[in-house]
């Protein structure tokens, strides 16, 4: 847990689940409670880690090895962390990420290979900061897909590899929601967007 003034908030879930919707809503729904948020995201959330979401969420499924992918959003959130989300907390301010570590535990450490121990060693090496209250929007990974190809945007490297690795990783966060239950809560994402965000209000409301 963070010892920072402000509050950490993670969203996760896989490809399609509605957490990115759900994070933005959230960041909205506290500024116009007068709070002061800073709504970011992984990979990216700062000059340099923007640089380097185009080299791993762009290009052929293949493109990298998992060990390579670690070391490379390692990097990012590294730089994301000393520029946007530690300066942030320090100033009392409410961080909300769409997506962090727990996504690379996932895609990564899991669902890619296993490698969890290295993804795990790596981060308590280099970043050594969980969030304090993580939502995992949980969602049926062929609907989830179905959700993000809908898009047809640049960023798909991860959905070209298909609905086994959206199981595989739906799967992984469920497990991670029993492993890390004083800060994980899962979500109902089949629900309406009104619906999540009432939930994730209600939880919010119960830890703060």
């Amino acid at each position: 847990m963070t010892q920072s003034p402000g509050l950490f908030i993670s969203f996760e879930g896989i490809d399609g689940s509605g957490k990115s919707t759900q994070s933005r809503r959230l960041a909205e729904h506290l500024q116009a409670q007068g709070q002061q948020v800073v709504h970011t995201r992984e990979p990216g959330g700062s000059t340099g880690a923007e640089e380097i979401r185009a080299l791993v969420l762009q290009g052929d499924p293949d493109r990298w090895s998992p060990e390579t992918e670690i070391l490379l959003f390692t990097a990012a959130r590294r730089d994301h962390l000393e520029r946007t989300i530690q300066p942030a907390l320090a100033a009392g301010k409410t961080v909300i990420c769409d997506r962090f570590a727990d996504s690379t535990r996932m895609y990564q450490g899991v669902s890619r290979g296993d490698l969890r121990a290295v993804v795990d060693q790596l981060h308590d090496l280099m970043i050594g900061v969980e969030p304090d209250l993580t939502f995992i929007v949980d969602m049926d990974p062929a609907t989830g897909l179905a959700r993000a190809k809908s898009r047809h945007g640049v960023e798909e490297r991860f959905e070209d590899f298909g609905t086994d690795l959206q199981e595989k990783m739906r799967a992984g966060f469920l497990q991670l929601a029993h492993e890390y239950p004083e800060r994980c809560r899962l979500i109902d994402g089949a629900q309406s967007p009104d619906a999540v965000a009432a939930d994730i209000l209600a939880v919010l409301a119960e830890r703060t």
